[in-house]
């Protein structure tokens, strides 16, 4: 498949093996299909992924003299040269993990060159920032949606635009990226509060994209999952319950597993893991309030 020209894209890697990387010969050579021969796509993708390192959380260091560090943090992120971004997103996943409270002044605006490094058509830096997501919710978690700690209301906008970045890269076809969205999906759903990322996640499992339905179910699973009866209650049993009968009957398998696993949690919540005939009659009997006869039963069968 003949590629178009791309800027910065890396020379072809020399026969006699890899040599170390320089970011000044990246940045300075421009290397198209014509003068390299490169016919396929994900050579291209493979020699820009060599120079782009992929810290694991665990292995990023302490910055020193972070207070110094900082104040040139946002106009890195804002450089045009996507691989000074990828460093730059780097040091504020180093920022998060290890001086958080510095950090935190700017998480929306942060939260905010996520998303848009997300919509880069960079697959690197895309999968850099998705990583960088990941980091924030480990320290950030607690405080985005939650009330006490009276999040802004551009913390909490900038946050709806990084979840909805993150349903649509869960998909997408390049599965690094993909299986790097998926996993911040779990860290959000793990690191957050339950109640208010639900509220925030129901949203999307009527989205017209089937896709975002099913990673939307698949997270309030995972929300679910940290509920007990009482939280159930109060983001709705009703709601909840319908929810998983809505999803049970989507096209995509993925949503449809989630829909059951849901069922299956509120069911053991509801009923308190006893399988005696009285808390049964009263699962069966919340199903048929809450549903329509055609759904009620299709609840009631996953957990007969």
């Amino acid at each position: 498949m003949a590629l178009r020209p791309l800027d910065n894209t890396l020379p072809l890697a020399s026969p006699d093996g890899p040599k170390k990387r320089a970011k000044i010969a990246v940045t300075a050579a421009t290397v198209t299909p014509r003068d390299s021969g490169i016919n396929d796509e994900n050579l291209v993708v493979s020699a820009v992924t060599d120079v782009v390192e992929y810290v694991a959380s665990e292995n990023l260091k302490a910055l020193p003299d972070p207070e110094m560090k900082i104040k040139s943090l946002m106009e890195r992120l804002d450089s045009k040269d996507w691989l000074e971004v990828c460093e730059a997103l780097n040091d504020a996943r180093r920022f998060a993990l290890h001086h958080a409270s510095i950090l935190l002044p700017m998480l929306d605006k942060m939260m905010m060159v996520l998303v848009r490094s997300m919509k880069n058509p960079r697959s690197a830096l895309c999968k850099t920032s998705i990583m960088a997501s990941a980091d924030i919710f480990t320290s950030y978690g607690h405080l985005l949606l939650s009330p006490s700690s009276s999040p802004t209301t551009t913390q909490q906008e900038a946050f709806d635009h990084l979840l909805l970045q993150l349903l649509l890269k869960a998909f997408q076809d390049k599965r690094f990226v993909c299986e790097e969205a998926e996993k911040a999906l779990r860290t959000m759903a793990a690191s957050m509060p339950p109640l208010p990322l639900l509220q925030k996640l129901e949203t999307y499992v009527a989205h017209k994209n089937p896709k975002v339905r099913a990673k939307a179910a698949v997270s309030i699973s995972d929300c679910t999952s940290k509920l007990g009866i009482e939280g159930m209650k109060e983001f709705g049993l009703r709601k909840l319950l319908q929810i998983s009968a809505d999803m049970l009957n989507d096209r995509l398998p993925e949503a449809r597993e989630a829909a059951r696993r849901i069922a299956g949690l509120m069911y053991m919540a509801y009923t308190g893991g006893e399988e005696e005939a009285s808390p049964a009659e009263s699962w069966q009997s919340l199903c048929t309030s809450s549903l329509a006869p055609i759904s009620a039963q299709s609840i009631i069968r996953i957990i007969s």
